[in-house]
């Protein structure tokens, strides 16, 4: 017979597990838009189920030329399509399924009717590798019950949840989240082996598909993360006494090939140019000739002081729960052990000038799993005396704040989308309209969420889409003429005579204004936040008037996109 206190966990352990994959789909119901750093995967993954592959009788560089995205916008530099393949892979039985308004609901932010005015693979398609990335979050959990214990898994759990940017981006179809499930598997993988050094075939298995996991990573999706493969195999041979030729050159040598085989077989196809390694394409161009600084530079400490305290979120991750379990006698090895290899990791690539958060996303359920040892430390000593539980009620109090942070940046980030916006609006004024018409998308409107997605499916298509971004072409006053509507930024660089139909705002910056009004400033998830608006007003008025005295802060919006209409 069950003991009450186990049901009690399991129902626990079970709700924590779900609080993962569930928080991923919020986000991308609230933002569901994309920008620029994504728009190669989800242009390619649009195009792969929209039109498919050549078959081999077929010319392969005709059809990618006539249907494919990439042809007429290659980039700076060639992009892998192997994770474009393995989503459209996996999102190719819902084809058929998400195609009524009711089900496209549930999937994304859709409003009618929905299957004309949205890719019924939208939401399905980021839904799915958010979800890929959510088993692997949860599947490293495990690794931590192992190493510090089960309160450390769900103290785990809970600290993964409360950051923003690993639950924002999980969905989005960013190189670094494609590599996301093999390197945190791996990692996984890794804190068994350190946990449990012994000899036995189970911990080399686990060394082996660790090591094999960061290079496949590596070669086919960032090669930044042979940095990573390198300090983690160093430490493997150095500090865990790994065999190198029974354990090491194998892992390695079996994921360099069919790293290698998968890209190059995969990338020479898509992009018919022969032979074909986008990685080391993309090395050389921003490593080895430095044009990666063109993008800005930092300081070597940007990392270290900046990237990865606002990864964490929860100050006392790092600041108190870190240290601890550092220190702690029970916990100090292991954590040693995690640590080392990922901090040689991040100083080696500080060298770079060039730096980005997402570079070094890899390591942060590494190091959430070292600060949910420390959680657990002090939540299992609360009630031994009035420090612990001081400390507890902090640790609490932080996780609600972080909540409450990662909430306010989930609403900022979804007014930075105006592109996906505008081209919905367009869609609907023109679906009323008779008659085909040509729109041209500005620059803005390309970077900050319009897709292929969003295009009016090609059976019904009424709109023509241009994307056109030579500067002499922009000035000709007949390029203009062939176009009915333009998404623009700045009105008055569009020639003609022109109508402004519609205006969408975005994101402005966060400031103090007067207290009139309502509490937040409504963007697309406007009815969600007029709820939780009405709800505050009364806080509102007591600190207007007591604290803040007549001010009140308040998220600001400015016109981003114009709608246009050439008027006749």
């Amino acid at each position: 017979m069950r003991r009450p206190g186990c049901a009690a966990d399991t129902r626990l352990d079970i709700s924590l597990s779900l609080l993962i994959p569930a928080l991923i789909l919020i986000h991308l119901y609230v933002a569901p838009y994309t920008k620029v750093e994504e728009s190669f995967n989800i242009q390619a993954i649009h195009d792969i189920l929209a039109y498919g592959i050549p078959a081999p009788s077929e010319n392969a560089t005709a059809f990618f030329k006539a249907h494919y995205d990439h042809v007429e916008f290659p980039g700076s530099v060639p992009r892998t399509f192997v994770g474009a393949v393995v989503v459209s892979g996996l999102a190719r039985p819902f084809v058929g399924l998400l195609s009524s308004p009711d089900q496209l609901q549930l999937l994304g932010r859709c409003r009618m009717p929905c299957q004309k005015r949205m890719h019924p693979n939208t939401p399905a398609v980021r839904g799915i590798l958010g979800l890929l990335n959510a088993f692997a979050l949860l599947y490293f959990r495990g690794a931590v019950d192992t190493a510090y214990g089960k309160t450390a898994g769900r103290w785990y759990l809970i600290l993964q949840a409360c950051q923003f940017h690993v639950m924002f981006y999980a969905s989005r179809t960013l190189p670094n989240m494609l590599a996301f499930p093999l390197t945190t598997i791996a990692l996984r993988n890794l804190i068994l082996v350190k946990s449990l050094p012994n000899r036995s075939a189970k911990t080399t298995a686990r060394r082996r598909l660790a090591l094999y996991l960061l290079t496949v990573s590596g070669i086919v999706f960032r090669s930044e993360l042979a940095i990573l493969l390198a300090t983690e195999t160093a430490y493997q041979l150095l500090i865990q006494g790994a065999s190198l030729t029974k354990e090491i050159i194998p892992a390695g040598l079996t994921g360099a090939i069919l790293g290698l085989l998968t890209t190059v077989l995969i990338d020479t196809f898509f992009w018919q140019q022969a032979p074909l390694w986008p990685e080391l394409y993309g090395f050389y161009y921003n490593t080895v000739l430095g044009k990666s600084a063109e993008w800005g530079t930092s300081p070597a400490h940007y990392y270290f002081l900046n990237a990865i305290p606002r990864l964490l979120l929860n100050p006392l991750t790092w600041l108190l729960c870190m240290p601890l379990a550092l220190q702690t006698s029970a916990t100090k090895g292991i954590s040693q052990a995690i640590l080392a290899p990922i901090f040689v990791f991040v100083g080696l690539y500080s060298a770079l000038p060039h730096k980005e958060w997402r570079f070094i996303i890899y390591i942060i359920p590494s190091l959430t799993a070292v600060s949910s040892a420390g959680a657990a430390w002090i939540w299992n000593r609360r009630a031994k005396n009035i420090v612990y539980r001081f400390l507890s009620l902090a640790l609490v109090g932080s996780v609600a704040a972080s909540f409450a942070a990662s909430g306010g940046l989930l609403y900022i980030s979804s007014l930075n989308y105006p592109g996906g916006e505008a081209l919905n609006r367009l869609n609907d004024v023109a679906r009323l309209e008779p008659g085909t018409m040509s729109v041209h998308l500005g620059n803005l409107a390309c970077q900050t969420g319009v897709t292929r997605f969003l295009e009016m499916p090609a059976g019904s298509a009424k709109l023509r889409y241009d994307k056109t971004e030579d500067e002499q072409l922009l000035l000709d006053p007949m390029f203009w003429q062939r176009f009915d509507y333009v998404l623009a930024e700045d009105p008055g660089r569009i020639i003609g005579a022109w109508e402004i139909v519609d205006t969408v705002e975005g994101y402005a910056g966060v400031g103090l204004d007067g207290c009139d009004g309502d509490v937040f400033t409504y963007g697309k998830t406007g009815r969600l936040w007029r709820r939780i608006d009405s709800q505050l007003r009364t806080v509102k008025g007591l600190v207007c008037g007591k604290i803040t005295k007549g001010r009140w802060p308040r998220i600001r919006m400015e016109p981003k996109i114009y709608v246009l209409k050439k008027e006749k």
